[in-house]
């Protein structure tokens, strides 16, 4: 009497899909073969896919059937046993040599003659057929998917997969935590081990619920899709799904990982002012040590003898850091002048606001229409692959940018008002600074508005960003007056040294007079002068020019905007 293998397949081993699949192939197959009075050896579950070769459970039991175990097989269908062509020849081949003599399926009839074997090849054909049918219909449709800005894949965490309209939306419960992921990153502040430790706090988790991992967070800080593109196969698409960040956040984001890994180790900080100054004369940074009850600064001499040989008490350079952060510090009256100024300008140029916005979308047309230019030079074989995704995805990521710009130019009009009233408060807040007794906030203020502290022997010298530089050298005393001096003059002789003898009307004139060699003149749709101060750190943000940014000037724009209305 023959003896059959009884053989169950599905093409996955996710316990979530094809839930019935085995079930029910061993259930039509031990009734069949009770039906057919069939005497089952073994019985072979597989759980993976017969498009390729190399499946653990049906090579053994073939080597069993070669070694005369057993006569037969006993299987759903034929695509249950194979669906290339190396599994399907092989038990053809089994068959011809006698080793397999009979083969049974509920749905097919097999006779072990001439015309059943060449309708068990077609069988075997026709499943290959439908597999690669399959495929091809796959990959079309993910090419139309892609055309489309449409995520081909599983939802990244923050996101969840629409599949009634097959694309993916925000997660309303995990989005904010990402969002607030990418936030806190960009601080600087976190490891990917402290940030994964805070995520675990929230009680934010994975797909399939499993805690999210370092790995996994490295590989989520590096995803192009939150800002509103992502990468597949090798090139840059723009996506229509809702972008969860900015560009500006996500480049932040990647500047921070890019500086862990090289590797700096944090310096222990364990007194007040280390890590803030570097001596004079060698320029080697100045390092604390407390002697007697004291605590001194002193040059670290890292770089050989140097000739600095004194030391600096806390307490005398506590006295000179004080000094230096009042230098900035501008008194309530004239921060309400300066407000009250800025309010003006917002009036003057919100209506120039909408001009930029036409030229940044006039811009962005610009670039669709450079990558449907590339798609046609990359279709006529002019380019190759590897050159076609490299342009494509620097064409994406700069029109991302000015896609950004144009949400913030469109959201606040004049976007500048805040950040300058900012500046301004951030002066009027140095008196306080410089009169508290914490000394941590002395340490982050002068951060913000000095360059290059250097410390030679016990005096400390500070050079201050711009515009604080113009504070510090007026003492506060600025006048932002509305009504301009008829007869421009300025306080400063041709050497930059302050001329007593000349008090000008407005400190407008004064600023134009001394910065002249570091702006760019442009003209406003009134016709009056407005100046573009360049070289101003990225923290500080004044006014913005309203129209005809010149293209070698736009990197600067970017860094900051800050205008001063001179006098015509």
């Amino acid at each position: 009497m023959p003896k059959y293998y009884l053989y169950a397949r599905k093409s996955t081993d996710d316990e979530d899909r094809q839930i019935l699949s085995i079930e029910s192939q061993l259930n039509e197959l031990k009734e069949y073969a009770k039906r057919e009075n069939l005497f089952l050896v073994e019985e072979f579950i597989e759980t993976k896919t017969a498009k390729k070769p190399g499946r653990p459970i049906f090579d053994f039991m073939l080597k069993q059937i070669e070694a005369g175990v057993c006569d037969g097989i006993l299987a759903w269908h034929p695509d249950r046993l194979a669906r290339n062509s190396v599994d399907g020849g092989k038990i053809i081949y089994l068959v011809d040599v006698g080793k397999i003599t009979d083969l049974r399926f509920p749905t097919l009839r097999f006779d072990n003659s001439a015309q059943g074997k060449f309708m068990l090849s077609i069988a075997f054909g026709q499943s290959k057929y439908y597999v690669d049918n399959l495929s091809e219909n796959i990959k079309r449709g993910m090419r139309e998917k892609l055309r489309r800005g449409i995520w081909p894949n599983w939802a990244p965490l923050g996101y969840l997969n629409n599949y009634k309209e097959h694309n993916i939306y925000l997660d309303p419960e995990k989005s904010p935590f990402v969002r607030k992921v990418f936030e806190l990153y960009a601080t600087d502040n976190y490891t990917l081990k402290s940030m994964v430790e805070e995520i675990q706090r929230w009680g934010l988790t994975g797909s399939m619920g499993k805690p999210v991992c370092k790995s996994q967070l490295a590989r989520l800080l590096r995803n192009p899709i939150y800002y509103g593109v992502f990468k597949f196969n090798g090139e840059m698409y723009e996506g229509s799904h809702p972008p969860l960040i900015s560009k500006k956040l996500f480049d932040s984001v990647q500047a921070v990982l890019d500086n862990r890994h090289r590797n700096h180790k944090p310096a222990e900080v364990k007194y007040a002012f280390t890590g803030l100054m570097r001596c004079e004369y060698c320029g080697c940074a100045i390092t604390a040590e407390k002697q007697k009850g004291h605590i001194y600064y002193r040059c670290t001499k890292k770089k050989g003898p140097c000739l600095s040989k004194k030391f600096l008490r806390e307490e005398a350079l506590l006295s000179q850091i004080n000094e230096a952060i009042k230098k900035v510090y501008i008194d309530d009256s004239t921060k309400d002048k300066m407000i009250n100024r800025f309010d003006e300008l917002f009036q003057e140029e919100s209506k120039a606001s909408s001009s930029l916005s036409q030229e940044v979308k006039d811009r962005i047309n610009e670039f669709d229409a450079k990558v449907e230019r590339l798609v046609d030079i990359f279709i006529d074989r002019q380019i190759t692959q590897e050159e076609y995704a490299k342009r494509k995805a620097k064409l994406l990521n700069d029109k991302k940018d000015l896609e950004g710009r144009l949400r913030e130019i469109e959201k606040s009009g004049g976007g500048w008002l805040e950040p300058a009233k900012q500046f301004v408060t951030t002066c009027n807040r140095a008196g306080s600074v410089a009169w508290q007794e914490i000394l941590s906030p002395k340490k982050d203020f002068l951060k913000i508005c000095g360059s290059n502290l250097v410390l030679k022997d016990v005096t400390l010298s500070v050079a201050y960003r711009k515009p604080y530089d113009l504070i510090a050298k007026s003492q506060g005393s600025f006048d932002w007056r509305r009504v301009e001096d008829s007869n421009l003059r300025s306080s400063y002789d041709d050497n930059g040294s302050r001329d007593r003898r000349i008090q000008p009307l407005c400190q407008l004139s004064k600023i134009y007079k001394f910065y002249k060699s570091e702006i760019l003149e442009i003209l406003s749709p009134q016709g009056r002068r407005i100046f573009l101060v360049t070289k101003v750190p990225k923290h500080i943000v004044l006014v913005p020019p309203p129209v005809f940014i010149n293209e070698n000037w736009r990197c600067a724009y970017n860094r900051v905007r800050m205008i001063f209305s001179a006098p015509s």
